[in-house]
Parts: structure tokens; sequence; C-alpha cells
């Protein structure tokens, strides 16, 4: 703890700058107190009874300045001390920062590191994520077939309606997010009825003043396998607690997109509510909205572009990319802010107006945001909404239509009576995309998916001339599984590469392969995102890095990634998967992605900087 002579304390009197150490104390005895109420039950569903001294906490406070007493000093000081191992869950870590690849390659094995984690990756669902005994064997069993019939069947919307903190069930959840207002006003909830969390939220609402009346910010704190993570935005604060394991970064940051969610929908003018009334209720302005943010928490299990900070596009044809952006850019020179052409949550393509930036946050919000609404199915719309990477403070115009099942349009603009004026402009675009077979080869690409493990060219020569293979073309004798029988052959592709995700820098745009066996299953899948979570956390870790390359090696998988100034490549393999023959592999999928970049990618538009 740092102090400032000059700071401020909230009291007047002399004697509350320099509290009473015996105060202090208790204070801290308070905030056990407190704390004991979120430690929640293991396994077997009982309440936990182990004593405070016995569950291991640690609370990291950002350091703001203030005249602090020796007995709360070395309270911090020996929490932190406990904490040494909080980044690294019993695994080795050998990293050669000084040393990279070449343009062209890796250079053997030098810049890599090596890890092995001791831990197992959390592997049961959060959207059915009561924590659940496995069998002996590692099988959940009947509940495995279970869980991957509610995943297939996921809707968006409120969960457990019926449950609130003195519920068992809603103390087994492994992951519940809240929002509420300093005050302690309960805003949402992802589990249970805000309104019977209201104990609850005072609660958090509670320790997060306490440690601000302190000067300080609470950032994380840990008891026992849970996670609990605070993000404070003003008047409204958000709180993840959390047992899946996921690294302090990746829940910090859904907390950032869950507040940005929120933005999107109320712009950050909400603030001056609560500068005229602290005790003002924002319950009521996100009516109807729990189908927009139990989405959104859905998409951390599964899409790369939460943690990615990036976009994807649907793979297409250069030239019919080409023709869809042709008629966006009319519109956008006819007045048009933004014009975006999506599937699903991918990009078809994206035109800006001149000096105009949209960050791939505010895409990942707007599409969840037009997802996950069943208003903009069912008719044309225009909507306020905002983008918090572009003006926080100011909404937006968005006319949205759905042009068939998955494809579906977005025109913003900043004029509230521009419904007429962007309807034409669809009418256009609508003709334009029919005449020219857009349409027909985007349900084309959406049925015959991205790129295939399976399909990554094993001979080195087919990297040159014509020969280069691309997307949607048949696969020839060459792209069988006979032409995968140099070195260790996996279960996917060649040399046991599994899957890959590889983000272009410098476009903000990554490309995700398609899953393919043994990873064909939800749980797998959500497992293995849960690992490149780990490893993205890792490599852009201030603290110890950032890192150019990194080789994990665990009982789930091989996992490599490496980093230039223009690209991210991430690559899961079979865990038997030879070290050197991974490289190699990694090598080629970084020649494919560029052979193919025209189709994958969305180029010759102006980047877009933030």
């Amino acid at each position: 703890m740092s102090s400032d002579s000059n700071s401020s304390s909230c009291s007047e009197d002399p004697t509350d700058q320099n509290p009473n150490p015996n105060s202090m104390d208790q204070s801290l005895d308070v905030i056990e107190g407190q704390l004991a109420s979120i430690a929640f039950n293991e396994a077997n569903g009982s309440l936990n009874e182990t004593n405070h001294e016995e569950t291991s906490r640690v609370v990291e406070v950002e350091e703001q300045g203030i005249e602090s007493s020796p007995v709360l000093d070395d309270a911090i000081e020996e929490v932190r001390g406990s904490a040494v191992t909080l980044w690294r869950n019993n695994s080795e870590l050998e990293v050669d920062g000084n040393t990279s690849p070449s343009s062209s390659g890796y250079a053997g094995e030098r810049g890599s590191s090596s890890v092995t984690s001791a831990s197992g990756i959390e592997e049961a669902s959060d959207d059915h994520d009561e924590i659940r005994e496995v069998g002996n064997n590692g099988d959940g069993g009947p509940f495995d077939e279970a869980l991957e019939s509610q995943q297939a069947s996921w809707v968006p919307g409120k969960r457990h309606v019926d449950e609130d903190d003195a519920s068992i069930s809603w103390r087994k959840r492994k992951k519940h997010f809240f929002i509420l207002s300093h005050s302690g006003k309960p805003i949402y909830s992802r589990h249970g009825d805000e309104h019977k969390l209201a104990g609850f939220s005072a609660t958090l609402q509670a320790i997060i003043s306490f440690v601000e009346n302190g000067g300080d910010r609470v950032k994380l704190v840990r008891a026992g396998k849970h996670q609990v993570v605070f993000l404070v935005k003003g008047p409204i604060y958000l709180v993840c607690i959390s047992c899946t394991e996921e690294p302090y970064e990746s829940l910090r940051g859904q907390l950032e997109l869950l507040y940005g969610q929120m933005i999107v929908i109320l712009t950050k003018s909400v603030n001056r509510c609560f500068e005229k009334n602290p005790k003002f209720d924002m319950t009521p302005l996100l009516g109807g909205t729990d189908a927009v943010f139990s989405s959104l928490i859905h998409s951390f299990s599964w899409n790369p572009a939460t943690f990615l900070h990036a976009y994807t596009c649907l793979p297409l044809a250069y030239a019919t990319r080409q023709a869809a952006g042709a008629i966006l850019q009319d519109v956008a020179d006819s007045g048009v802010l933004f014009a975006l052409l999506m599937s699903k949550h991918k990009v078809i393509s994206l035109v800006g107006a001149q000096k105009a930036s949209l960050h791939p946050d505010d895409m990942l919000l707007l599409a969840n945001f037009v997802m996950s609404s069943e208003s903009f199915r069912t008719s044309e719309s225009f909507s306020p909404i905002c983008l918090p990477r572009y003006n926080p403070m100011a909404f937006l115009y968005a006319y949205v239509q759905y042009l068939d099942v998955d494809t579906y349009l977005m025109l913003l603009t900043t004029s509230s009576d521009a419904f007429y004026h962007l309807k034409d402009c669809r009418i256009r675009i609508e003709t334009v995309l029919l005449k020219s077979n857009v349409l027909s080869e985007v349900q084309r690409s959406v049925l015959e998916g991205g790129m295939r493990v399976e399909d990554l060219p094993a001979d080195p020569s087919l990297r040159s001339g014509s020969s280069a293979p691309h997307l949607g073309q048949p696969r020839h004798s060459t792209d069988s599984p006979q032409g995968f029988r140099e070195g260790f052959v996996g279960v996917g592709g060649p040399d046991g590469l599994w899957h890959f995700i590889y983000r272009s820098i410098y476009l903000d745009q990554y490309v995700s392969s398609e899953f393919s066996s043994p990873i064909n299953s939800s749980r797998q899948q959500k497992r293995l995102y849960r690992a490149y979570q780990k490893l993205y956390a890792s490599m852009h870790d201030k603290g110890i890095g950032p890192h150019k390359t990194q080789f994990r090696r665990d009982e789930n998988y091989v996992l490599l990634c490496w980093i230039t100034p223009d690209f991210e490549l991430y690559a899961a393999f079979d865990p038997l998967a030879d070290k050197a023959l991974a490289i190699k592999t990694c090598n080629r999928v970084c020649q494919w992605v560029k052979d193919v970049e025209n189709e994958i990618f969305l180029l010759g538009a102006s980047p877009f900087s933030w």
C-alpha cells in the first residue's frame, strides 16, 4: 500500500485520516464475514463449514494513494504473499523472449515456451452449470448425454427465476453475473430473481464500498475454488463469481462486455439519473432484455471474438464479397454512417463513412443485440442503439432487416427521422444482392462451413502456382486422408492437428477452423475454448510477457501459440503430437491462410483504427 500525503479523506475529522489499528482489524473481520456468504457449496452440495482461516482468499487492490494503518498493510501483505500461485496452476514455464520465429516460419525449437499443466480444464456447462460429481472413469455418463441435448436446444432468456441466495441449487451454479447500482439495488442477475437477491446485492455493494472508503479499489477476491471479480463503472457495479478456472483477465473482459451491452441499450448518460437520485431504480429501463444479456453470457463459452477482440467473416469468393461491398459503399456515400451485411455473427461485408471507425467489440455487441431480439426477425425495425467504443454518450439509429433466416442488414445513421431513406437503401441493396446471386452464395457458404483441418495441404508443392487450394472446391485425391501419411496422423488433420484460430492483427479479423473429431461435442468444444482463453491470457500477460511463442502439453491437448507483428496463431493438437511436426504444421496453416485470405477476410476496406 502506498501513501499520498495530499490525498483527501471522506471524513472531516482528522482522526479518521489515520484509522485506529484496532478498528481497522475489526473491519477486516467484517469483510471476512461478508465473504463467507459467497463461499459456495462444493460438489456434494453440503454447506461450507470450513473456518475462515482454512479458506484461502486473495484480495488484490489497486492503490489509490492513501494513508493506511500498519495493521491493514500487514494484512494485505499477508494475503498477497499467499497469492504467489494465483497465475501459475502447478505448471512449469520456460520462456525465451529474445528469440522469435522468422517471417517465413519457426526457427527450429527456439523462441518457444513449454507449459505442462497439472490441473484439468473445467468441462461442465455454464448454461446448465450445477457442480456434479463425475464417475471414476472421468466420464459423466448419462449426464453428458443430457447436457448435450440441453445445449443443442439452448434458447436465450432468464434462468431459474424461482431461486435466490438461500437456494441450494443457486449456490451450486458455477458462474454468476451480477449488475447492481452503487446504492446496492440489483439491476441484473444471470440466475435467480433480482428482487429476491436484494440482500446479496447489498453485501456485494458493502464489500466494494468498504474498500473504496479506504481509498482503494477491489479487483479480485479468491475464496477457495471461486473467483469474485469486481468491475466498477461509475455508479454501476458489475460482479462475476466463478469456479470455472477461467483467468482473471478473461472474467474481467466478460464484465466489460456485459457493461458494454448495457450501454448499447441505454447509453452512458444513464449515469446522470444516479447523479440526480442515488437510489434510482434502473431495472425498468432494461425490461425485456434478459434474452440479450443471457445470449451474450452464453457466447462467452463459444465465441472467440469475446477475448480476441476481433471479428470473423463468412467465407466467400472474392468477387462475391466485392459485389456486396460495392452496393454498401454506394449507400454509405448517401449519408449512412455504417452499413453491415452479416450472417449470424459473421460479417459478409462492412462499409463505414469516411473517418468513422467501428470497433470489433461494438460489432459483437450489436450483432448479439440483433440476434437475441425476436422482434428484429419478424419485421423491419428502426431502433436507437449506442456503440460504446464509438460514442458511449449518444444514440445512433439502426435500421435492421432480415433478408433470409440468418442473413440480416444493418444500416446505422445519426438521424432519428431517416427511416424511409434507409428503407429505400435496403430495397436497393436487396435488389442488387439478389441479381448478383450474393444471397445464394451466402446460403451455400453457411451450409458448407469454413476451413477444415482435414483439408490442410500436405504436399508443400501445393503452395505454389495455381494448385493452391480454395474453399468451396470439391476435394480431390490429393486432399484425401491418403495424403496425410507423413509423420504422426491424428484423428483430425495432419500430424494430429485438431483445430486452429488465426487472427490478423492488421485487419482485426480472425478465422477459426471448423470443429472435427474428436472435438465434436459442445462439451469438448467448450473445454478447448477455455484452453484457448488461458493460452491467450498467458501470452498477453503484461507481468511476465508478452511472449512470442508458447508450447503447452497436458492430458487433453498440445497447444501451440505463435505471435508476430502481423498475426496470432493458436493451434490444438493431439496430446501425443510431436513438437517438431506441430511447428511445421503451424507453418503450413499460416501459408494456407495466406493462400485463401481473399476468401476468408474482408480485404480492400480501409482499416479501422482505435
